[in-house]
């Protein structure tokens, strides 16, 4: 295994090495930046897109509004709006829009691109797009007006800040396109950066757009090349070497020396993210509750956070993650018991344990793989057999989708906000679905999803109201074990030091706005 990683970091360096050298030939533009991504993209329809391909549509598309990092001076700030305004029971919301924006394709920017991007968002119905849900008309007042009515209150501001679905896009070039269009490596934003190479699986390429309506400066990036590199060794050592100049999801026990390497920056600071384990309420025998508690009393929770990720994370209290609004020390916590999960595993009738489990990763992610080698090991202490399989995301997220009833039992699955609110963990993972999207526990409770629901509309309004229905929420899923909730994670990412500029923005997980950046 020793050989085999060696020979990996070898081919490796010698891929980026060339493909970087034939983008600076082929250009000849030598600000470039390397994002060591670990994972690759799935969908790059803005409409659709709905996972880790985020980091590429929030350089190449724009939405109305912005999410400020922690601890700025305004939570919103304006895009593609300059200002908005919303009637006093938030039901209608006014937006006025920037003057003198170019789509990539040449087509200008305004208000029927907003009416077009956000109904083909909502025809689709894929991915986030059940944040409009409360739209019922968008409204051109005149080329550069917006007018949006909603069937009930909804912090419309917010919404329109996500990280996904809320992608403004060209109609003129998207009209007769769909999603294999953008999967070929085409692009139809406002952003600062165009998809100009696409080779799935390997790398993407975005360009300065030469005509970006916020302007161009000397030390800007001209070119950012998005490397998929799914071995964290090798990600290591391409920051290391100077061959990358970003990249995060290294194992937690290497930061500190990365930390000594004057060359680099560890940047840590508070995330909107977690990690849980989706639990399989469809499948034998997890779709006994009473089996479902004693997995939640045999995992090692405080190994995990103390051991694996070496102090920086911490323990989960249920789906939402610590720092975010909805959180509250009225959501149950849960601690290793495996004397409680053999009495739990005899009352479901496996007083001999006896069974065998499949638990699923991400192959690479290290994190994912040793927590289901732990659990694993205490498992094996009362009876229970878990399979840990790695698994590329697209062959895991295919598994979950197409058959619950053979599906894994233990889904490993990060978490982070479309847009900043409790609904986003709570909808998209818990709320019941007719094909499983990213429900992928296939958890359905009517009085669950009423509560929800409730606090999604309470939001607009009443935070302290939405919160209270939010918590109640929790509750249930925590009494139901609809999944473990393992580790509430810190973001951080490895930076080159002469790359300036860099602020991490929990509401946009990994996400860097390489047009803030310079060299």
């Amino acid at each position: 295994m020793r050989n085999q990683g060696k020979f990996l970091f070898v081919l490796g360096m010698l891929v980026l090495m060339l493909i970087t050298a034939s983008v600076v030939i082929a250009q000849d533009q030598p600000n470039i930046a390397v994002y060591a991504h670990p994972v690759s993209f799935p969908d790059l329809d803005p409409s659709s897109s709905f996972s880790n391909e985020n980091v590429v549509l929030a350089n190449v598309y724009e939405t109305l509004t912005f999410y400020n990092p922690p601890n700025s001076e305004e939570e919103i700030s304006p895009k593609l709006a300059v200002s908005w305004e919303a009637n006093e029971d938030a039901t209608q919301w006014t937006f006025s829009l920037r003057q003198g924006v170019k789509f990539h394709d040449g087509t200008d920017f305004n208000a029927e691109a907003v009416k077009f991007s956000l109904e083909r968002t909502m025809s689709l119905g894929l991915g986030a797009a059940y944040i409009f849900d409360p739209i019922t008309a968008i409204t051109v007042l005149d080329d550069y007006t917006v007018q949006f009515d909603l069937s009930y209150s909804a912090p419309l501001d917010l919404i329109l800040a996500t990280g996904y679905a809320a992608w403004i896009m060209s109609p003129t070039a998207v009209a007769d396109n769909d999603a294999s269009w953008f999967n070929a490596g085409n692009s139809a934003g406002t952003g600062p950066y165009m998809v100009t190479q696409y080779e799935p699986g390997a790398l993407l390429v975005a360009d300065a757009f030469p005509d970006y309506w916020g302007g161009w400066s000397d030390g800007q990036f001209d070119k950012v090349v998005f490397q998929i590199v799914e071995d964290p060794t090798v990600q290591e050592q391409l920051i290391r070497a100077g061959d990358a100049d970003f990249t995060y999801g290294l194992p937690f026990d290497n930061y500190a020396s990365l930390q000594e390497v004057a060359e680099l920056r560890v940047d840590i600071q508070p995330a909107f993210q977690n990690l849980l384990g989706l639990v399989n309420t469809r499948r034998e025998p997890t779709n006994n509750p009473l089996v479902r508690q004693a997995l939640a009393y045999s995992f090692p929770y405080q190994v995990v956070v103390d051991n694996l990720y070496a102090g920086y994370g911490t323990q989960s209290r249920g789906p939402i993650p610590a720092g975010m609004w909805g959180t509250s020390d009225a959501v149950p916590q849960m601690t290793q018991d495996l004397d409680r999960a053999k009495e739990l595993l005899a009352e479901a009738g496996y007083p001999d344990g006896g069974i065998d489990l499949l638990y699923t990763y991400v192959a690479g992610d290290l994190d994912e793989q040793q927590i289901g080698e732990l659990w694993a090991a205490d498992l094996a202490t009362i009876g229970v057999n878990l399979e840990v399989q790695g698994l590329a995301w697209e062959a895991q997220w295919d598994l979950g989708k197409n058959d619950p009833e053979n599906a894994q039992h233990i889904f490993a699955f990060y978490w982070w906000p479309d847009y900043v609110t409790p609904y986003s963990f709570l909808y998209s993972m818990f709320h019941t679905e007719d094909e499983p999207f990213f429900n992928l526990g296939y958890y359905s409770n009517p009085a669950f999803d009423e509560l929800i629901d409730m606090g999604n509309v309470a939001s607009g309004t009443d935070r302290a109201t939405a919160t209270e229905l939010f918590v109640e929420a929790q509750q249930i899923l925590v009494e139901d074990v609809a999944a473990i909730f393992m580790v509430d994670l810190p973001n951080i990412h490895i930076v080159r030091a002469d790359v300036n500029g860099y602020v991490d923005n929990p509401a946009y997980p990994h996400v860097v706005f390489w047009y803030n950046l310079s060299r």
